[in-house]
């Protein structure tokens, strides 16, 4: 008789994504990502951070205060990172997984990249101008887009 307690795919991916946010170096959100093909197979991760090349430890990481002293014009957002990470091939179809409904940037390189889904934990900017325009170019361009459904599993790794 096979286990009855594995992982969900949605708890897997959505996992994965937030064990990828764990890389981001932000003092106050980290948000990461993971992008799957329609056979359940990881195309790329990605999560919020500054550019290849460009040292955290040299950028801002401010949320207040003039424009090039905060983090805004220059982090990366996860969905766009794990666009952009991907190693090969089409992300035509594929399903995203992310701890933050994506922002209206982001919106629009999910829908040219091809990604037909959106899974995501929080919509904590919801009332904002960005997430409504992002839904509005998901509905209009045919994105579905679903919060992800807690299960209250609790997994721990040790590393």
């Amino acid at each position: 008789m096979k286990r009855q307690d594995y992982l969900s795919w949605d708890e897997y991916f959505m996992g994965i994504a937030l064990l990828s946010a764990g890389r981001s170096k932000d003092n106050n959100t980290q948000v990461g990502a993971c992008i799957v093909s329609d056979e359940n197979k990881v195309l790329s991760v990605g999560y919020n951070g500054m550019p290849i090349g460009c040292n955290d430890d040299d950028m801002p990481w401010e949320r207040e205060g003039e424009t090039l002293n905060t983090k805004y014009p220059y982090v990366c957002h996860a969905e766009l990172n794990a666009i952009l990470n991907r190693i090969t091939g089409s992300l035509k179809g594929a399903r995203i997984y992310v701890s933050l409904f994506p922002c209206n940037e982001c919106a629009k390189a999910i829908i040219q990249s091809g990604i037909k889904e959106v899974v995501y934990i929080e919509d904590k900017y919801a009332e904002t101008d960005s997430v409504k325009a992002s839904k509005m170019m998901f509905d209009l361009s045919g994105v579905k887009f679903r919060q992800y459904e807690k299960t209250g599993r609790e997994i721990s790794v040790n590393l």
